[in-house]
Parts: structure tokens; sequence; C-alpha cells
């Protein structure tokens, strides 16, 4: 039976590229993006190129931040493809802010689509595997959320409690063939950091010991082997991609 991959937030950067990554390594692909809008303006043509892989993808609309909507949503792709065999929970956002200036709407949104999201799909997705007695399970998180970083109280807290979670996860599902283990990038060239201004991106780069930004497609290769048999007995850990940053 094939395998099937659902990824959150795939319709563009890191995302996109870890759906296109697992493709290539033979996993039907289910891609969540937040909106229909968002899948017509990106998703198809991500599904597009996971098909040229040889394998089945499509896309599913859902907001990863609603409960009821992510129970939904991973009844549709089991029911699409029988298995869900890897998950990874990548969908997130910013609202940067200094804490003194910070709004409760700004805290309050990152932490529904970064952190309870990755409740919301663990609590859903794991059910499916603990049935199967296997799985794997990769949350996106951050360097922001083993270091800080000024500006992304909220971020920050969302991906720390990302790391929680994760670690927490691995410990409870162990016992049935699933491992949990998190992705902390640094500074990647996607749209979310396409934003940033000239200033922050020289005083990040200057961080950085390879002097450069990473790329969407290196975080991709580490969630290929996380999803990989030959990652079948790290769990719990927490991979950092950020080009020797928090050294």
């Amino acid at each position: 039976m094939s395998k099937t991959a659902l990824i959150t937030g795939a319709g563009q950067g890191i995302g996109a590229a870890i759906a296109i990554r697992l493709a290539n390594d033979g996993y039907n692909i289910a891609i969540n993006c937040r909106t229909e809008e968002d899948i017509i303006n990106s998703g198809n043509n991500i599904a597009e190129q996971c098909r040229e892989k040889g394998v089945e993808a499509e896309c599913f609309a859902c907001d990863v931040s609603d409960y009821n909507a992510c129970e939904e949503m991973v009844k549709a792709v089991k029911e699409r493809f029988n298995t869900i065999d890897v998950l990874v929970n990548n969908a997130g956002i910013t609202k940067d802010g200094l804490l003194a200036r910070m709004s409760e709407e700004q805290y309050d949104t990152v932490i529904n689509v970064n952190q309870k999201s990755v409740y919301n799909m663990m609590k859903h997705t794991s059910a499916v595997m603990i049935r199967q007695r296997s799985g794997k399970i990769i949350n996106m998180a951050s360097v922001a959320g083993l270091y800080g970083n000024a500006g992304q109280f909220n971020y920050s807290a969302s991906k720390a409690a990302v790391i929680g979670m994760t670690l927490t996860a691995a410990k409870e599902l162990g016992s049935r063939g699933i491992t949990v283990n998190a992705i902390a990038p640094g500074f990647i060239e996607t749209p979310m950091t396409d934003s940033l201004s000239d200033k922050v991106r020289e005083a990040v780069l200057a961080a950085v010991p390879l002097k450069r930004y990473g790329k969407p497609e290196e975080v991709a290769a580490t969630a290929s082997f996380l999803s990989s048999d030959d990652a079948s007995y790290i769990t719990g850990q927490v991979i950092v991609v950020s080009g020797g940053m928090s050294m």
C-alpha cells in the first residue's frame, strides 16, 4: 500500500518544498491550504508538481486553528488515501511586535495558528496512526522558540510550546510505533522573511556563520530524513536548520 503524507500550510514556502520532496520520496501527498482561494492561487500548482513525481496529490481547505475543521479534514484525507503515515505541522504566521506594544489580538492569533493547530492536528491524526500502530509526526518549530527573538514574543512563545508538545507526544506515542520530532529552522528564504527590512536582513546574516539564508529545500531534506525508515529510531528530537546561527 502506498504511504501518505499530510502537510499543513503547504501552498508555499517550506510547506510546499516539503510536499514536493516527500512526493519525490514516493508519498502520496495531502496538501492543506487555509482557504479554497489559496488552493486556486497556489495549492493546485504544488499538487501538480507532486503528481509529476508519479504520486497522487490532492488539496484540502482547512483553517487548522479550528478543532472541528481539522477533524473533518483528517477524516477526508483518510477516506481519500486510506492511510496517513506522515503528518507535517508546518502552518504558521507572524504578527510581530515588542511586548509593550503587542495587542491581545496579535498574541491570540499567532498562538491559535502556530500552537493550537499543532494540538488539533496531532490529536486527530495520532488517532489514525495509533490504529495503524505506525506513523511519523514532524512539527515545525523555530530557533525563536529555542533562543527567543526580540519583537517576536508571541511567535517565540508559540514555537517554544511546539517544542514542548513534541517532546511530550514522543513519550506518549512511542509505544504505538509513532515517532514525533521537530525541525527548528533559522532564517529561510520564504515569503515570510521576504518582508524583512534590509537592516534586519543584514543583522541576521551577521549572526549566521554560513553567511547566507537557508533554502526551503534544505528544510525539506530534513523532513525527508525524519519521514524515512533511516530515522526509525529517532524521536523526541529538535533538529536545528539554521546555518549555525544558534552556536
